[in-house]
């Protein structure tokens, strides 16, 4: 180091030496510069300017990294696959996929998952819990994905087609257990008592008379149910929702 200064800083890499204090939260921090980037978390300010879309930003770091978005930087590459990645966060949660590791776990039903967003969709399998709403329709899911598939239905976007009976699909998964509707084919079975289905789903929940397992449970009163469509109908016991209405007398 040119400094001494510089080599003092460099050493609380290895003391863990954290002399600067956050008055507001005491958080602290081994660098003056660490802690003025903080303050502004607390503060609001962002004095870091994208020129190309006007988002700010708290540090330069900050910046610097969002400008792999316009520039199409990927830095970061997979010694596996040698795919490349704008952030190194991104490229250590793909990286999960070839090691096999999934960190987050459910706590009710100790499911596991590579990233942290894919266990906060899963737990609203157990709450009910649908974000997500149809602008046209109003049917919620709990997952963006979930609902932008849906919106083909809306749009009429169905690309997977039945050749037998040209019926459409927005996934390929519903056209291929559609297709045991025409060969007959039951794929999935449970060995206890070998009963068949044609789809998984309906295997989950045979399973669920086997075990006494009810993996679906309201998040307002902790009633379980086997199925997420029993939950549902449950949740309007508490919303007080009556979406079906008789065409005759409107009751």
């Amino acid at each position: 180091f040119i400094h001494g200064g510089n080599l003092n800083c460099h050493l609380r890499k290895h003391t863990g030496e954290r002399p600067y204090s956050c008055d507001v939260c005491k958080k602290r921090f081994a660098h003056r510069s660490n802690l003025n980037c903080h303050v502004r978390k607390h503060t609001g300010e962002q004095p870091y300017s994208c020129d190309v879309c006007k988002e700010r930003f708290t540090d330069r770091s900050s910046l610097n990294c969002h400008m792999r978005k316009h520039n199409g930087e990927r830095p970061y590459s997979c010694d596996v696959c040698k795919k490349r990645f704008t952030y190194r966060s991104s490229l250590n949660r793909h990286l999960r996929k070839h090691t096999g590791e999934q960190p987050y776990s459910c706590d009710l039903c100790e499911k596991r998952f590579t990233q942290r967003y894919s266990l906060k969709e899963h737990l609203r399998v157990h709450t009910g819990e649908c974000p997500f709403t149809c602008r046209i329709c109003n049917k919620s899911f709990r997952s963006r994905l979930y609902l932008n598939v849906h919106s083909n239905i809306h749009s009429g976007k169905c690309l997977f087609s039945c050749d037998m009976c040209k019926k459409s699909f927005t996934f390929r998964s519903a056209l291929w257990q559609h297709l045991h509707t025409h060969t007959g084919e039951r794929p999935f079975s449970w060995h206890v008592c070998e009963k068949s289905f044609r789809q998984t789903a309906n295997l989950r929940r045979h399973l669920c008379t086997h075990s006494g397992e009810c993996p679906f449970t309201c998040g307002l009163c902790k009633e379980s149910f086997r199925d997420r469509g029993d939950l549902k109908k449950h949740l309007r016991t508490h919303s007080g929702e009556r979406p079906f209405s008789c065409d005759l007398c409107n009751k």
